[in-house]
């Protein structure tokens, strides 16, 4: 079993917030695989569902960004999994916009969903940093990053996601330099 968490707030204000792309990456997931709807579990949404031979739990905490780590904890003590069985879909500063990288440990960078799975579960678990580029002035970070994507935006962003969503199979093999390759390659130009 793997738990997939999206990072993102509850609230339909917050749909198209730069901050929920982890919420719409695993909805796009779900979508895409034909998975069964969301039940209320964990402090949150999830769908038990096989991608694959693996069996996974998306989980999308309702907990607000905050407190993401509390439904995260519960989850991965429910199924008595560790850390590195968890894998955290969450908006990057220091990405450029819809660039996708995945890496295991390392710090919070400030992001209050990273720094709460933290103090729950420790900092050893993946993570899928999905870009949305720095607004330049950190004075601007907070609007940037709690704004929402712009019209402009909305076929990068369903491209980038569908390519997640196309490749997650390799995420759920452990395979995360090919997931990264093929996201890559499917959003070129």
């Amino acid at each position: 079993m793997q738990i997939w968490v999206g990072l993102g707030n509850p609230g339909a204000e917050y749909a198209l917030n730069r901050h929920n792309v982890g919420f719409m990456a695993l909805d796009v997931i779900a979508e895409a695989h034909g998975f069964d709807a969301p039940k209320r579990r964990f402090q949150g949404w999830a769908i038990e569902a096989r991608l694959g031979t693996e069996k996974l739990l998306l989980l999308k905490p309702a907990t607000f960004m905050n407190k993401s780590g509390q439904a995260i904890g519960e989850a991965m003590r429910f199924f008595k999994l560790e850390p590195q069985d968890v894998t955290v879909f969450h908006d990057e500063l220091d990405l450029a916009p819809f660039k996708v990288k995945v890496k295991r440990g390392g710090g919070t960078a400030g992001h209050n969903g990273l720094r709460s799975t933290d103090q729950h579960i420790g900092p050893d678990f993946r993570r899928v940093r999905i870009g949305i580029g720095h607004p330049g002035n950190k004075d601007r970070v907070n609007g940037h990053v709690l704004g929402n994507y712009h019209k402009t935006e909305f076929d990068d962003l369903a491209d980038m996601l569908g390519a997640i969503a196309a490749e997650a199979a390799w995420l759920a093999r452990d395979d995360d330099a090919r997931f990264m390759n093929d996201v890559a390659l499917r959003l070129q130009p």
